[in-house]
């Protein structure tokens, strides 16, 4: 496997950590479009956290024509030389939670335009099945000119990255491999196990593989839904939820998750892609929709619990200060992709209150940008009528939140992680 040239399409939070990994033993070259973030790269830092500084720097090199290493560039021409192309470019839903395939036909025209005979492209962006083969192979054939399965082949390898995991990072996590044919299924397999150490799994085809990514999400999603419907009903009975979790949870069979806001670029928009394909099938998907309803109702829901518990303690909505804490998706992870805690935000400043956002992780600018909110690193010095807590980032532990209230403030929390006494939680 010496002669092995690597190109990642997209150094995000799947592709950067996977590029970096591929370096270790192979030539690799990052592709992306954003020259801000290969500027950044090639200073050795790596904004989304994902990889530490010093290992990005280890792997990092001069040129795209010398031995082992990463080199980042957003010129098309460094990537000619390349006989492995893998695209990690994201895949989300528009407004009206249909998927968008536009960075995967944009990718797979930028991969068209260098692809040559007997190279291998593979893909690793989460799809419905038939996406690689149906959508995407369409687009390198019109693009290159050339024959899918006789002069150039395709792989598919779904991402399992966990954003903001220190401990199951992606050579840890055992990967679902497939091919075109047999024999490139097993280059595909063979390529990955080199430095996966967790395993890997040839799946028989390119469409099982990516129908077994997107149930992954659907499952979670499904089980994330069943929870917080239970939280809406043992809320109405006055019952902990966290507590009946905890009691449930001593049967060994018992599936540990727990109430909360469903969002980012996996859960949230996965079980949309299956859907889809499901009903071009005539099938008409209850369950995996019945759980993306329940889920995205969450910040409303949230929202209007905070303000019945400030109407209890005679605060008035209108004008009222309200802090959030977190605007990230996830705990101690600077990715606000598709993140729920905006619905809280949007639902409170539609009562009428004025809304501030404490994230020590979140780029405000992103977050301007993503979703036209202010956001701020810093503690707001100042009390506040309600409190919530909707991402359970490690520094809000630190904080003594109860001093942030005014006399008669809210304190809720959506996480259920605080130790001390809160006026209520999912």
């Amino acid at each position: 496997m010496q002669d092995i040239k690597i190109a990642i399409i997209g150094l995000g939070y799947v592709g950067l950590p996977l590029a970096r990994l591929f370096a270790t033993k192979y030539s690799v070259v990052g592709f992306d479009i954003n020259q801000k973030r290969i500027k950044e790269l090639r200073s050795g830092v790596d904004s989304t956290l994902e990889v530490e500084d010093d290992i990005l720097q280890s792997v990092l090199k001069d040129s795209s024509n010398t031995d082992i290493g990463l080199f980042c560039s957003s010129d098309l021409k460094d990537i000619e030389g390349c006989n492995y192309y893998v695209v990690t470019v994201p895949t989300p839903v528009d407004k009206n939670n249909r998927p968008d395939l536009t960075p995967l036909y944009k990718s797979s025209e930028t991969v068209g335009k260098v692809l040559k005979k007997g190279d291998i492209v593979i893909y690793e962006s989460t799809v419905y099945p038939g996406v690689t083969e149906e959508e995407c192979i369409p687009v390198l054939e019109n693009v290159s000119g050339l024959t899918f399965n006789k002069d150039f082949y395709a792989g598919y390898s779904p991402e399992r990255i966990n954003p903001g995991d220190k401990k199951h990072t992606v050579e840890k996590i055992l990967k679902v491999t497939a091919g075109s044919t047999p024999e490139i299924g097993k280059k595909v397999d063979d390529l990955y196990a080199s430095v996966i150490t967790a395993g890997t799994h040839l799946a028989p085809t390119i469409k099982v593989a990516e129908a077994a990514k997107v149930i992954e999400n659907s499952q979670r999603d499904i089980n994330i839904a069943f929870v917080n419907e239970l939280a809406k009903i043992f809320n109405l009975m006055n019952i902990d939820t966290n507590d009946v979790l905890e009691a449930a949870g001593t049967k060994w069979n018992f599936l540990p998750f727990k109430p909360g806001l469903v969002g980012g670029h996996c859960i949230g928009v996965d079980p949309y892609y299956l859907a889809q394909r499901a009903q071009e099938f005539g099938y008409h998907p209850e369950i995996i929709l019945a759980g993306r309803r329940l889920n995205d109702s969450m910040g409303q829901y949230v929202a209007s619990e905070v303000v019945k518990l400030m109407v209890q303690q005679d605060i008035r909505i209108k004008g009222a200060n309200v802090l959030v804490l977190g605007i990230t998706f996830k705990e101690n992870c600077p990715d606000v992709r598709n993140t729920k805690a905006v619905d809280v935000i949007n639902h409170l400043k539609d009562f009428g209150t004025k809304v501030t956002i404490y994230d020590p992780w979140a780029n405000p600018e992103e977050v301007r940008h993503e979703y036209n909110l202010e956001t701020t690193v810093d503690l707001p010095n100042q009390k506040f009528d309600a409190v919530v807590l909707t991402v359970a980032h490690k520094e809000y532990l630190d904080v003594n939140l109860k001093s942030l209230l005014e006399t008669n403030g809210v304190l809720y929390d959506v996480k259920g992680i605080l130790k001390e006494e809160v006026h209520g939680r999912l």
